[in-house]
């Protein structure tokens, strides 16, 4: 019986881990730039924090953690997402004393317990950013604007930004007693799941997916028609700054999120160039989120992005990203005495920077040139008793043909390479 990587996982091979070097390269330039730093949080946390800053009602708790008891009895989760690690970090270190917002990135690996598909795995990865302390529309516009030029440097075309309120505690209350009022009449046509969030979330049921949901909540009442005045301020001046900053976006009012700590401002960036799991990016406001976990009252804004869905996006619109530089130059050997030294050689020129690389499994010279080849070495240099003799070796540019005699010193055969490739 082979062993294979569990369901919903996947290898990221040598040949294709320039991409993830890539956007992540890109991603903390720019939250460098915008005055983000990085924080990194464990793997795995006491269940207790997702139960209460999640939500014990959502579908990430109640259906897709990966939640097991470890040897002294404690309940642990594998992180399904990574605002509420961040949370609890602020507390713990007791970061809401430092001056404010904070303004933090993360890079991290998260686990869901959910059907694989395109572009959706149950252990993937995440960038996010994170402003806490802030309650002014203004952080909201800076975190959507950090998301968008990513977006932008990468090349992305055809994306789109949608943007909600899906209001606060004060407003929420009478919207609720009319949102349960519409769908009581209309529970014998919704699904399962949506008979059980009528009594738990019953805003979720908005963004369900079933058709015959769908159908069945036309004319649903929506929380944009119940904002109190704070909320309702609040989202015109995320609008005023995103027009300001020339950001183009569509009010959705159907935009609810999937997590409960969700407040005022919701939103989701979607490309259609991946079927029907089109948001690549999606975030909001979470200003309870930090008492809820046991902090002073602390507003917070964030979003967080797949990447495995990002690379999905980047491939299905033809965008090219460069390969990094291969090996730089391959010495060859011919004889017992030239293969001793050729390693002391190659160790000698990557100590001086150059990406060397040797035969290590006893090939013939022809063999050897071949796997030269196939690495795409852009130089070669054929180290036999001759040259060790002389002390000097042809420097063989494979792209041109050209050969060069150096003296067989490693920063002379450094200074040529250089020299030959224009730098």
């Amino acid at each position: 019986m082979s062993i294979k990587a569990p369901r919903g996982t996947r290898d990221v091979l040598p040949g294709e881990v320039y991409k993830w070097h890539y956007v992540e390269s890109m991603f903390r330039r720019i939250c460098s730039e915008f005055g983000f730093g990085e924080i990194r949080t464990p793997l795995f946390e006491d269940t207790e924090l997702f139960q209460r800053g999640v939500g014990e009602t959502t579908d990430v708790v109640q259906k897709e953690m990966y939640t097991f008891e470890d040897k002294g009895g404690r309940s642990i989760t594998l992180k399904p997402e990574v605002t509420a690690p961040v949370v609890r970090a602020f507390i713990e270190h007791k970061l809401y004393a430092d001056v404010q917002p904070l303004k933090a990135y993360y890079i991290t690996p998260c686990f869901r317990y959910e059907r694989p598909q395109s572009g959706r795995l149950r252990a993937f990865h995440q960038f996010g950013i994170e402003t806490i302390g802030s309650p002014y529309a203004s952080a909201d516009a800076e975190v959507i604007s950090l998301a968008m030029m990513f977006f932008e440097r990468l090349g992305i075309k055809g994306l789109e930004l949608r943007i909600n309120s899906v209001g606060c505690p004060k407003c929420r209350k009478k919207y609720g007693v009319n949102l349960r009022k519409f769908l009581s009449q209309r529970l014998p046509y919704l699904c399962k799941t949506c008979n059980e969030r009528f009594n738990t979330n019953p805003m979720r049921i908005i963004d369900c997916k079933e058709e015959k949901c769908q159908k069945a909540v036309e004319g649903i009442p929506l929380m944009m028609n119940y904002l109190c005045d704070e909320c309702e301020v609040h989202f015109e001046n995320l609008k005023e700054h995103l027009k300001g900053m020339g950001i183009e976006f569509t009010v959705d009012p159907a935009i609810v999120r999937g997590l409960d700590y969700y407040t005022k401002t919701a939103f989701e960036i979607v490309s259609r160039d991946i079927g029907s799991q089109g948001t690549v990016c999606g975030g909001g406001r979470y200003d309870g989120l930090v008492k809820e976990c046991g902090g002073p009252e602390t507003p917070g804004i964030g979003f967080g992005l797949g990447i495995e869905r990002l690379l999905l996006t980047i491939e299905s619109q033809g965008i090219e990203i460069k390969k990094d530089e291969g090996i730089q130059l391959f010495v060859a050997s011919i004889g017992d005495e030239a293969a001793k030294k050729t390693l002391d050689i190659v160790y000698k020129l990557r100590a001086a920077g150059v990406k060397a690389e040797c035969d290590h499994m006893g090939r013939s010279l022809r063999a050897q040139m071949k796997y030269s080849d196939r690495i795409g070495a852009g130089f070669t240099i054929v180290l036999g008793d001759e040259e060790l003799g002389t002390n000097t070796v042809n420097l063989k540019n494979m792209e041109s043909g050209n050969e060069i005699q150096v003296e067989l010193d490693i920063q002379k055969i450094k200074e040529t390479i250089l020299t030959e490739k224009g730098e």
